[in-house]
């Protein structure tokens, strides 16, 4: 009987093999080929604008993005926070691991990735049926995104090859060389000049096209530029044998002026202004920036949909309930101690009235929109940061290890016992950055009584008092030097975590004195009679050490290996 059952079996199995063979799947069924794409019977364009939303995905995104650590710790690389986690690869960038094979945050390989989807758009749109106006901005803003790549590219090497619109094929000739960092910059210059005319308003876009790229991008993208074109590192400074690829080869006031002019030009649109107590929805103004969708002081934010990864990733450890948070972040003292007290008046300045013992009290309010500290309300409890406390148990949990977590970006939840799905989106551009652009820029040309009047509008908002002559805690009669130090710091303390302190030590080229030396944090031991009175003190946790090669980032290896006409930074 099984031997009269063998052969029919056989027999089905050899034809359902040969039917198989007929008609194999090479590609996957439903992929959409370029020919749909540019489909000129599309009439509604709609593949094309998928094909321009997808653009998006190539700008940078400052969540928790390297190892779920925050961008800008970059290995306590700006010295304002730790890794919660021991050996995360953010911390390459001070324990000397750092090489042209080993980067974590090289941005190369995505940036020209994203420029050739660019040009693949800008070579094939004209043939979709859009209305004339949709392909005017669709093309500005696609050509934003590549403007954008290259300076996130430009911030990282220096001058780099650009490509324009061409769309390369396997026979061209790949081996390009770098373009100087001036050609860079008046390219990316240029391309936002180009497309602010052809960008909408941003009062234009409809909540459907919400986070798309407004007029106000391309002047800040240009503005941003220039305040780094104009900065100490690239304005005739450069360092470790730098040349024309890394800078200009020598100093120009009038770069100064370009970015001042871009950064009035952004304030003078007057579409945008700092989210205030009247204007946000919730007790802290500065908070609610980074919690509410659309406000006037974002001018552009990488989109993502509503959730509560940030809450759970950053908030402290004790906090099980529904979902675990994991505290991946630890602030330094260093960053804790850069805000002031809530007078303006700096914490180590005579008659500051600040308490080493009683640190978090009358201090900006922004330091505690930024970090959670100990006794900080949080899912109506305190943060027990203290030995032993529910958020610093000791033992081998991961767990701060400063004496402090990361605040900022999450939502505000004071009181509430759980986490619900909200609004978060990596502000790529706000209008606070631009204000004090224009202050950095006021105060190098000398003019700094202006450039303290933009100060003054951040302090304001911060919550800051007001004090004698509404001065804020800003001396009168203020020096540029003294001006200057305010400046940075109130950089510092303003965007803190939103990937602009790593950036500003080394464009201001102070990386070497700002990034070697002790990082702190606290610890906080609680007394045994008195359950409510803490002891502090200030131990130091890490040591920053920054190696002046590290003012520029090496090309990876992989690409200079393939291309022999690209000239590595110096030092690597």
């Amino acid at each position: 009987m099984k031997s009269k059952l063998l052969f029919p079996a056989a027999a089905l199995l050899l034809a359902l093999g040969l039917n198989a063979c007929k008609d194999p799947e090479t590609e996957p069924r439903y992929l959409i080929r370029d020919e749909l794409m540019w489909d000129d019977a599309d009439r509604n364009a709609t593949l094309a604008g998928w094909y321009l939303n997808d653009l998006y995905n190539y700008l940078p995104n400052g969540f928790n993005r390297i190892g779920f650590d925050p961008g800008d710790v970059l290995g306590a690389g700006d010295g304002d926070a730790l890794p919660s986690r021991i050996g995360r690869p953010v911390e390459y960038y001070t324990n000397g691991a750092i090489s042209t094979v080993n980067n974590p945050d090289p941005y190369w390989g995505n940036s020209y990735a994203g420029i050739r989807r660019v040009n693949i758009f800008l070579a094939n749109i004209d043939r979709v049926p859009a209305t004339a106006a949709t392909l005017v901005y669709w093309k500005a803003e696609a050509r934003f995104v590549r403007a954008m790549l290259y300076f996130e590219l430009l911030k990282r090497y220096g001058g780099i090859p650009l490509i324009g619109d061409k769309l390369f094929t396997l026979d061209d000739n790949l081996s390009l060389p770098r373009n100087t960092y001036e050609e860079s910059v008046n390219y990316i210059v240029s391309e936002c000049d180009a497309i602010k005319g052809d960008l909408r308003p941003a009062s234009a876009i409809p909540d459907a096209d919400w986070g798309h790229v407004p007029q106000g991008a391309a002047i800040a993208l240009k503005g941003r530029v220039l305040l780094y074109a104009a900065s100490p590192l690239f304005n005739g400074g450069g360092v470790n044998g730098a040349g024309v690829l890394q800078g200009y080869p020598s100093y120009d006031a009038n770069r100064w002026q370009l970015a001042l002019n871009a950064a009035q030009e952004l304030i003078s649109l007057g579409t945008y202004s700092l989210l205030t107590a009247t204007t946000a929805p919730s007790t802290s103004a500065y908070a609610s920036v980074f919690s509410v969708k659309k406000n006037n002081e974002i001018i552009l934010a990488k989109q993502s949909a509503n959730n509560s990864l940030l809450e759970s990733y950053n908030a402290p450890i004790g906090y099980t309930s529904p979902a675990a948070s994991q505290g991946v972040t630890s602030p330094s003292q260093n960053f804790v101690d850069a805000f002031p007290m809530n007078t303006g008046v700096a914490i180590t300045a005579t008659g500051s009235n600040y308490n080493p013992q009683n640190p978090y009290v009358n201090r900006d309010p922004r330091l505690a929109a930024s970090v959670f500290f100990n006794g900080r309300q949080w899912l109506s409890r305190t943060v027990e940061t203290f030995d032993g406390g529910r958020d610093r148990p000791g033992g081998s949990a991961v767990q701060t290890r400063t004496g402090y977590y990361m605040r900022k970006f999450l939502y505000e939840y004071s009181s509430g016992t759980s986490y619900a799905n909200q609004s978060h989106n990596f502000p790529l551009f706000r209008y606070a950055e631009t204000l004090l652009n224009a202050a950095e820029a006021l105060n190098e040309l000398g003019r700094t009584e202006e450039a303290m009047t933009r100060l003054i509008s951040i302090r304001q908002r911060a919550g800051i008092t007001a004090g004698t002559g509404n001065r804020y805690g800003i001396p009168v009669g203020i020096g540029q030097a003294a001006a200057r130090d305010l400046i940075r710091n109130e950089r510092r303390i303003e965007l803190g975590f939103e990937e602009h302190r790593f950036w500003d030590v080394r464009r201001w080229k102070i990386a070497e004195t700002a990034l070697n030396g002790p990082m702190y944090g606290v610890r906080i031991v609680r007394s045994a009679a008195t359950p409510y009175t803490f002891a502090y003190t200030y131990p130091q946790v890490s040591t920053l050490v920054f190696q002046a090669r590290l003012y520029y980032m090496p090309l990876p290896y992989d690409e200079v290996t393939k291309n022999t006409n690209l000239t590595q930074n110096p030092g690597w």
